[in-house]
């Protein structure tokens, strides 16, 4: 019968055979109806359909979910561009999860199980790895925009280069320092003000590990069952995942449309090629080096990185991206602690992103960024691009602030606005993926990390 080996590899042959002949179609000037056509690049979904029928599995449902909805939003425009509904409700939940979720976990691991000392360890170990990392990325994105020279000479739809930027706010660093630091933990939560809930969490556990016994213990039981309590409401809400990540891209097709990939295709490519390089060049041989196994590290992230690809939303991740590392052997004090400051910290991706986003612009413009400018704009970025993770369009601040500093126009800034959805994923993605593996690297560094948990990995998702 059809074994899930089977229905893969009846996938990937008709996936491909499917790709080749769209290709042969549209540059040999075929010109086949639509309607035959349709048919035809449905018929790799729905044996990958069967496929996760068999294999129940989140992720695989989730990796459906993405390839039916590119085809149902190339397919039904107009519908698909009335479901970023179903997204969105999706995105709501899971930030209803966050405050709690953060609360629980880091008041726990400071006042249950941690000494004092061991938080301001963490603290100074994430930002010297955060700062490390993220300032590789920097440099790894300048060196990809040097190679493809993307910009120069792009042609682009002239709807793209209208209309007004959205409104922002320039940022001070005494603005930035502020936003750290939480004036009203209600404001803060309804806010979704990851980096403020976490300092006023840290806070709170400290305070708890400072009280007498009679005090201390009735407030841990509480901050345990409520951490349990919200591990089961994540399970919960992420069983509606595939339906929002279904929605979301179906809307992003049905909205942009296939035709800006062409346009645009080597701004994209560049992006998505140093994110790669990037996993493979920097990430990798971290894991390699503490001897972590890849194999279920790619299991453990899969499910996170996936939804927020398709979500373009790093919170919605936050919640199964704390379980998952915990179950992959991070002791859940350290992932509580790394991941929500890394959210502000940490950010890989997104700083790739501004590295390539700078010179493209300039690149756009026909302004020509000597060697040391260049490098005197990334010194600039390394600076501007930490601790705003909370700032709202905190990558567009950055980027105009940028573009102001060095006499560079901003018109290009709505040709990448054009397509910062899909630039979005990828870089999201990779924030996701980076802050998973610094939960690992600190908890190893603290001496804390559990191999046996890590080659025996457990998901719960995949039980």
């Amino acid at each position: 019968m059809f074994t899930q080996k089977r229905l893969l590899l009846g996938f990937l042959i008709s996936f491909t055979s499917i790709i080749i002949f769209l290709l042969i179609n549209h540059y040999a000037g075929l010109n086949l109806p639509e309607a035959l056509l349709i048919p035809f690049r449905w018929l790799p979904i729905i044996i990958f359909l069967f496929y996760a029928l068999k294999k129940k599995n989140l992720t695989t449902w989730i990796f459906f979910s993405m390839l039916a909805g590119i085809e149902f939003g190339y397919d039904l425009p107009l519908v698909a561009k009335e479901m970023n509904v179903v997204s969105q409700v999706f995105i709501r939940l899971v930030k209803t999860i966050i405050a709690p979720l953060l609360f629980g976990t880091l008041v726990t691991g400071i006042a249950g199980h941690a000494d004092l000392r061991q938080v301001g360890r963490m603290g100074w170990k994430s930002i010297l790895y955060f700062e490390i990392v993220s300032t590789i990325a920097l440099f790894i994105g300048l060196f990809a925009i040097n190679i493809s020279g993307a910009g120069h000479g792009v042609t682009v739809p002239a709807a793209m280069t209208q209309g007004t930027l959205p409104a922002v706010q320039s940022q001070s660093w005494r603005d930035i320092v502020l936003h750290i630091f939480p004036e009203n933990i209600a404001k803060s939560i309804a806010e979704g003000q990851v980096l403020q809930i976490v300092v006023f969490s840290i806070l709170f556990g400290i305070a708890v590990a400072m009280v007498k016994e009679q005090y201390r213990a009735p407030m841990l039981r509480f901050t345990e069952s409520l951490t349990a309590v919200m591990f089961k409401f994540t399970n919960m809400i992420m069983l509606f995942a595939p339906f929002a990540v279904f929605s979301a891209i179906a809307y992003s097709v049905g909205h942009m449309g296939l035709q800006v990939l062409l346009n645009l295709f080597q701004l994209l490519a560049t992006l998505y090629v140093s994110l790669i390089a990037f996993l493979i060049l920097v990430l990798l041989p971290i894991l390699l080096f503490l001897k972590i196994p890849v194999k279920n590290f790619i299991r453990a992230v899969s499910e996170p990185a996936t939804i927020a690809f398709a979500t373009t939303s790093s919170e919605s991740a936050l919640p199964r991206a704390i379980e998952n590392m915990e179950k992959f052997g991070v002791p859940r004090k350290i992932v509580a602690f790394v991941i929500p400051t890394g959210y502000s910290f940490n950010l890989d991706g997104t700083t790739l992103y501004l590295a390539i986003a700078s010179i493209f612009v300039a690149n756009m413009a026909g302004i020509h960024l000597s060697f040391d400018m260049q490098i005197v704009m990334m010194l600039t970025l390394m600076l501007t691009s930490k601790g705003v993770a909370g700032v709202p369009r905190a990558s567009l601040v950055i980027l105009l602030g940028t573009a102001a500093s060095f006499g560079l126009p901003t018109w290009p800034i709505f040709i990448i606005l054009g397509i910062d959805e899909l630039m979005d994923m990828a870089r999201t993605a990779t924030n996701v993926i980076g802050n998973c593996l610094a939960t690992i690297v600190i908890a190893r560094w603290e001496g804390e990390f559990d191999y046996d948990k890590a080659r025996n990995l457990n998901l719960e998702s995949e039980e």
